[in-house]
């Protein structure tokens, strides 16, 4: 397992100040995403894992749902730091 596969995008003393901010929610859970699917991909049947992912996902969605809502260009510039997809409008 890759240890430096975390994105240090937030500095220390902003993570001390805004540990409830969305966006570090949002970092946090991808960066616990990366580290259980990199786990995944040893441990394929490891179900509670890929059961926790699920919910980690989910969270996450949501969080992007609510700061897409209330500020997009927050959205577009988090997105892009984290390098993950937009999500799919209904």
């Amino acid at each position: 397992m890759v240890k430096n596969s975390f994105i240090p995008v937030i500095s220390k003393e902003e993570k001390e100040e805004n540990k409830g901010s969305v966006k570090f929610q949002i970092l946090s859970f991808t960066n616990k995403i990366r580290r259980l699917t990199l786990h995944l991909e040893l441990h394929r049947k490891d179900y509670l894992s890929q059961r926790g992912l699920r919910k980690i996902l989910g969270k996450r969605q949501r969080l992007l749902a609510y700061l897409s809502k209330k500020n997009r260009v927050r959205y577009k510039e988090l997105i892009s730091q984290l390098d993950i997809r937009e999500r799919k409008t209904r």
